[in-house]
């Protein structure tokens, strides 16, 4: 089981979400507490998780999770729902690095993802969700509006009808109003949606071309995590011993074991990549279906 199912089972599954992406990364700047003692390096990591609720309407959530050394549970530390997110920096818009900010409304994070790949599938992730969110969320507020706007129209119309004519002391007439009701000339103030903003990210990322990037950047992921492996199978268990099973492995026998696994992995980045395309086609179908039934029903009404 990889990292992020381990996450998605043991943190969201049990609070009706789903993980969508997850990144480890470490602080540019670490925060230091004056009143707390500081603690070692590698006491933890951090992982920024991007995560939709089961439910409709959906809510994106961006929730940091930390998995501390010594124990096998990741807990959960800060959630934020998308709409506290005011920015996404990813510090250089002409190649690939793995700093970028987070500026949330009461929060802002430095962040250096463990490579430039993993953070650039991060952000690719979180831009087509943010953009596929906003999209249902200004369908469902004009949606709102248009309702609230014909049911005020039907309800001034009907007390315009059923308005109770009154003589005062002059002889004029006046037309009497619920107390409260607003006059058709009156304007109502509108809000717009603020949305999350991109900044100094490559084109590449916030682009179309979302299905091939996702599958090079997971490639190297993963090219780079076998090269770890590899290093870290050749070197000796300590400088003064040796035990007798440790014997490295010959080169031919490494490099079919790598091969077999980049190609593995990469059958399996090309399934990844269809089942998330998939996903975000069926929910920006399921906003069509929530739109057209609530047209519908408002037609019958």
């Amino acid at each position: 089981m990889t990292i992020q199912s381990a996450i998605n089972k043991e943190v969201f599954v049990p609070r009706d979400e789903r993980m969508l992406v997850a990144v480890e990364v470490k602080r540019r700047k670490r925060k230091r507490v004056p009143f707390l003692p500081t603690g070692g390096k590698g006491d933890y990591a951090t992982y920024i998780c991007l995560s939709v609720t089961n439910k409709r309407p959906a809510q994106l959530l961006v929730t940091k999770v930390k998995k501390f050394s010594g124990s096998s549970s990741f807990t959960r530390r800060s959630q934020w729902i998308i709409e506290q997110l005011r920015q996404v920096n990813g510090i250089n818009s002409n190649k690939d690095c793995p700093e970028f900010d987070l500026v949330f409304d009461n929060a802002f994070d430095q962040w250096m993802a463990s490579s430039a790949a993993e953070k650039c599938i991060f952000i690719q992730i979180m831009y087509h969700a943010c953009q596929t969110y906003w999209q249902g969320k200004e369908g469902r507020v004009a949606q709102e509006s248009k309702a609230s706007r014909e049911g005020q129209g039907a309800q001034v119309g009907t007390v315009a009808r059923e308005g109770v004519l009154q003589e005062d002391v002059e002889g004029q007439s006046t037309l009497l109003h619920p107390k409260g009701q607003k006059t058709p000339g009156q304007k109502k103030s509108k809000t717009g949606l603020r949305k999350t903003e991109f900044v100094n990210c490559q084109s590449k990322l916030t682009g179309d071309a979302c299905t091939m990037n996702l599958v090079i950047y997971r490639c190297r992921v993963f090219f780079k995590r076998m090269k770890n492996m590899v290093s870290n199978q050749g070197r000796p268990l300590s400088r003064g011993f040796q035990s007798p099973g440790d014997q490295r492995l010959p080169r031919s026998s490494v490099g079919s074991v790598v091969q077999k696994a980049s190609l593995t992995l990469t059958e399996r980045g090309r399934r990844l990549s269809r089942a998330e395309d998939k996903t975000v086609d069926l929910m920006y179908r399921a906003h069509q279906f929530a739109d057209t039934a609530h047209k519908l029903s408002l037609k019958k009404n």
